[in-house]
């Protein structure tokens, strides 16, 4: 396990994991949505790019900026809704950019293919060798904006390479119930260079985004990279069906209790949506025990047992990113309201 990578990794989780103590403590409103289980793609993407290449993200873009280099404080005072943040306190977690290191996020599904190409493009015409990458999820495939996308980058040759978190999950559907293909079948049917990753394999992404990004540096053909890793903590923080999954009986009284009713009730429509309520809950239940059993399914801590051959490195690189963290939130709540110490 290369340090620099496990470094990356852990740096990323352990912003989220501040990011949700904050979220759950009241200090940023409204939804949060995490890339908690992403971070072996974001380390082993992005520690490829250089100075004047584009990152393009969606809505779960903290762990690719992160890794990318953009400063932690100015990111948390953004979500704090503070007018020294990123966007001055008004873009929010799912709208971060940073215009130096060329990088930005949108909330709109499937938007960040075509802002991926904008980034590629304008490489191509003002700094030769200069890649895109864009972060996008498997759900997000069936937007039209991004079909378009596949087909314009081949038609114009971009540097751009695709990346797609694939967790089987849009929001609270299967992916593949509402899909005609896969996403890497689509992208080799418009032309695309593409491959497939184990996404909690940090030092497997980094090997196959290494290949791909030196062809695309040499060869502007864009590629796409399929990337299959879990969705740790659910759509957004808080949601019922990872509640429900980690404490069925305490959490899902009220989906049974509405189950059990449909038996005294006529008619097969409610019984029909109680029977794709109880298969939803149990693919649930299945996804987290399996995660359970196997520390494989989170992406950190299969690196961190990577890292066991040499555990000096590891608890350094540990105690470092905690510093760095306990330092980044200390500057970033000070003078946020209600906040009384820092």
């Amino acid at each position: 396990m290369h340090a620099d990578l496990y470094r990356q990794m852990l740096r990323a989780r352990a912003y989220e994991a501040a990011v949700a103590d904050l979220w759950l403590r009241g200090l940023i409103s409204g939804e949060m949505h995490l890339g908690t289980g992403e971070e072996a793609v974001a380390a082993g993407i992005v520690t490829h790019l250089r100075d004047g290449d584009g990152l393009a993200l969606a809505h779960r873009c903290s762990p690719p900026l992160v890794v990318r280099g953009v400063p932690l404080v100015p990111m948390l005072r953004e979500l704090l809704g503070m007018p020294d943040g990123l966007g001055r306190g008004r873009a929010g977690h799912m709208h971060l950019f940073s215009r130096e290191h060329l990088a930005g996020s949108s909330g709109i599904v499937g938007a960040s293919l075509p802002m991926g190409a904008g980034l590629a493009l304008a490489g191509a015409r003002l700094r030769p060798g200069a890649i895109a990458v864009a972060f996008t999820g498997d759900g997000a495939m069936n937007q039209g904006m991004a079909l378009e996308t596949l087909n314009l980058a081949v038609a114009w040759r971009l540097p751009l390479l695709v990346v797609c978190i694939d967790n089987a999950w849009a929001i609270a559907t299967r992916s593949a119930d509402v899909s005609g293909g896969g996403p890497q079948e689509r992208a080799a049917a418009f032309g695309w260079r593409t491959a497939t990753v184990n996404g909690t394999d940090v030092e497997a992404v980094y090997a196959t985004a290494d290949g791909l990004i030196a062809q695309l540096r040499e060869r502007p053909t864009p590629a796409f990279l399929l990337a299959h890793c879990p969705r740790l903590d659910g759509h957004f923080l808080g949601d019922p069906m990872i509640r429900i999954s980690k404490r069925p009986l305490g959490e899902g009284s009220e989906m049974l209790g509405e189950i059990a009713g449909t038996v005294t009730k006529p008619g097969g429509g409610v019984l029909d949506r109680a029977g794709g309520m109880l298969r939803m809950a149990r693919l649930l239940v299945q996804a987290r025990t399996g995660a359970e059993r196997d520390t494989r399914g989170d992406p950190v801590r299969r690196a961190r047992d990577a890292m066991k051959r040499d555990v000096e490195t590891r608890d350094r690189i540990e105690r470092e990113v905690s510093e760095e963290m306990t330092v980044a939130l200390r500057a970033a709540l000070a003078g946020v309201p209600g906040v009384v110490d820092a």
